[in-house]
């Protein structure tokens, strides 16, 4: 007789004929399949690393007004920065956290492209201005591939030392 309740399997022949404490083959386990982990974790590593990238790129909008820094160096960093804040927080798979970071990105991208910021009055929003953006580039698009590629071969090099 087998039963099963809220992720506990209780295994015993008949309880009314056999000592139920001697029985060798009663045994209570926990099935893998219905234990879940927590969804919110505190992952410390990935929060200071989110706190380097943060600080880099407020020192790159600041300081650097270059042609290759400052745009493309910038986004390549933004994923990244994006990256380890939501593992910081989220027992999220490597993957699935990368590939949203990259969508999340290009999302927005493609909101520049549409000019979202101005047709939705958010124009004279400087804090508008910057988390969305106001000018589209092809270029953006390779940066933010290139910055989840980087992450994912960074993840498999720290998943292979283990």
């Amino acid at each position: 007789m087998t039963i099963q309740n809220r992720g506990l399997r209780l295994s015993a022949r008949n309880p009314h004929t056999e000592n139920e404490e001697n029985h060798p083959r009663r045994k209570i386990t926990t099935s893998k399949t219905q234990q879940s982990t927590p969804l919110l974790t505190f992952r410390p590593p990935y929060f200071i690393l989110t706190i380097l990238f943060f600080i880099t790129e407020v020192l790159i909008a600041l300081f650097l007004h270059d042609k290759i820094i400052r745009p493309y160096v910038g986004d390549f960093l933004v994923v990244i920065l994006i990256y380890c804040f939501l593992r910081s927080f989220l027992n999220t798979a490597v993957l699935p956290t990368a590939l949203f970071v990259l969508a999340f990105s290009y999302t927005l991208e493609v909101l520049q492209y549409f000019n979202v910021v101005e047709r939705l009055g958010l124009g004279k929003y400087k804090l508008a201005r910057i988390v969305i953006g106001t000018s589209f580039e092809w270029i953006d698009l390779l940066a933010y591939t290139l910055g989840v590629l980087f992450i994912l071969y960074l993840e498999k090099t720290k998943t292979a030392r283990r």
